[in-house]
């Protein structure tokens, strides 16, 4: 029940005005990217603009990490525009629900801890990757209609207005915080465009936000194995690009504020949301960092500021089009340059010289992956195998032995560091089988036996000492060890002394 009483954070104290007004600010960031996203999948914008409320306002109320803003995104923008332009909107709103079915599938399960898996390299390498990604994305505002970059005096003005914004946003926060920068920004361009009659391009020269309350709509396509096999493969995509990126925002969004969000909750509500979103007529999405970096730069750190946003983009798209549309969208530009500035991690650039090479190799990678690919699940995805590799390879080379014969003629080989499958070959390299007396004691005090590799290993090493007439004996094994070789017991008979007993790390995070 308890967790209930904490679902509008009515635990802890809320600024309504900060929580309300970063709201708005954000609400006003989305309403262009939702749009470029859905143009991007090849939709309609009031579909993207379905998604951004549907995932902002389900996410904000049953989402494990507050503050953390969701919409339509490019991630999932990229996944599903072959599938709609290969099977139309029916397939791709089927798509999203069966997505939000495996994500609430891995809350259920506890994937959420596979996050811990992942480097900070690879994050690292994520963050700038998808700073880089918002900058070039606004560059697109920097041409005409036509494809052709901006000249002359509409280029002067638009770029007039786009450096007024970032000041605003840099400078304000220096005099006053009791209003958020970002809003004041978008306001001032605003009031200047009017005031002057300022001839430059607007939300609505994008497209028209016009719309009513997101339809209810069961996706009109067979429902037999041949749909499942055409959406499957996209559902599992998005999915899975979904969850990565939530859960890398949601690790920022902890870092930023100092608090611990809970991935497995977020997956189930990024599920939930997902679902709803295909029911109600929208593309789909994940958690949106750069909306969710204006929302904390704010000082929003409660689901107030969420809901706050995802209600009142309903309100632009049902009762506030005319003006919203009039929003200049050199504002909007402006601040997401701030964000892209605000999100790369510079820090890292000054750690270069101080982190190891394979570690700068792995976030310079995920970085060119995110940015050429715009794939960032096979950016985090590589990071984390090459890491792994690297990590196996620095692990293997540790595998040592300390030799003595005690005085009762019995050679002792005291092994130090993992026996697993990238260190057998060193492992072995140690016993000399044919001069050690008829009896060896191998101790793993300070070693441990960690895979099937290992156990084939042992089986290797004792063969050898068998086919001489001598006898191993196996000392300090802990009791996963043990279990490990009792489930080889066809493979490897050895005699076991001195074990002691071990306790365990237990993981009970959710």
């Amino acid at each position: 029940m308890k967790k209930y009483l904490n679902l509008f954070d009515f635990s802890q104290k809320v600024n309504y005005k900060t929580e309300v007004l970063s709201g708005l600010t954000v609400a006003l960031a989305l309403v262009p990217e939702a749009i470029a996203f859905a143009l991007i999948a090849g939709l309609s914008p009031l579909t993207g603009l379905y998604a951004a409320f549907v995932m902002g306002l389900v996410t904000s109320i049953l989402g494990g990490r507050p503050g953390m803003i969701s919409g339509a995104t490019g991630a999932v923008a990229v996944v599903i525009v072959s599938l709609a332009v290969d099977y139309g909107v029916e397939y791709v709103f089927a798509a999203v629900v069966l997505a939000g079915i495996l994500q609430i599938a891995a809350g259920v399960l506890r994937l959420g801890k596979l996050m811990r898996l992942v480097p900070h390299p690879v994050i690292f390498g994520f963050v700038n990757g998808l700073a880089i990604i918002i900058f070039i994305s606004q560059l697109d505002q920097f041409k005409a209609n036509d494809g052709s970059w901006l000249s002359g005096s509409t280029l002067f003005i638009f770029l007039g207005l786009v450096v007024f914004t970032m000041l605003v946003i840099w400078g304000l926060p220096k005099l006053s915080k009791a209003v958020p920068a970002s809003l004041i920004a978008i306001l001032a361009v605003f009031g200047l465009v009017l005031a002057f009659d300022i001839d430059t391009r607007t939300i609505g020269d994008i497209a028209s936000i016009q719309g009513g309350f997101p339809p209810f709509h069961i996706p009109q396509l067979p429902f037999n194995l041949e749909t499942l096999q055409i959406i499957f493969p996209y559902a599992a995509i998005v999915a899975g690009v979904g969850l990565i990126e939530s859960l890398l925002t949601l690790n920022i969004i902890d870092e930023i504020t100092e608090t611990r969000g809970r991935g497995n909750k977020e997956a189930v509500a990024q599920g939930t949301a997902n679902i709803l979103s295909g029911l109600f007529s929208g593309m789909g999405g994940c958690a949106m960092i750069g909306q969710s970096l204006i929302n904390t730069s704010n000082g929003a750190r409660a689901r107030l500021s969420g809901i706050v946003a995802a209600v009142m983009l309903l309100v632009f798209i049902m009762f506030g089009a005319d003006l919203i549309e009039k929003v200049p969208m050199a504002a909007l530009t402006g601040l997401m340059i701030m964000v892209a500035l605000g999100t790369f991690e510079w820090a890292s650039l000054r750690t270069f010289r101080r982190m190891p090479k394979s570690d700068v190799l792995v976030m310079i990678l995920v970085t060119l992956v995110t940015v050429f690919l715009h794939n960032l699940a096979l950016a985090v995805l590589v990071g984390v195998i090459i890491s792994a590799l690297v990590f196996a390879w620095d692990n293997a080379k540790r595998i040592r032995a300390r030799k003595y014969i005690d005085e009762n003629g019995i050679k002792h080989y005291e092994i130090y560091g993992p026996l697993f499958f990238g260190s057998v070959t060193l492992f072995n390299e140690k016993f000399e089988v044919l001069e050690d007396p008829d009896e060896v004691i191998i101790d793993f005090r300070e070693s441990r036996v960690v895979d099937m590799s290992a156990i084939e290993a042992l089986n290797k090493i004792t063969e050898r000492y068998h086919k001489v007439g001598k006898k191993v004996h196996l000392r300090h094994l802990s009791n996963d060890c043990r279990r490990l070789l009792a489930n080889a017991d066809a493979i490897i008979e050895v005699n076991v002394l001195e074990d002691p007993t071990y306790k365990l790390v237990v993981d009970k995070v959710t």
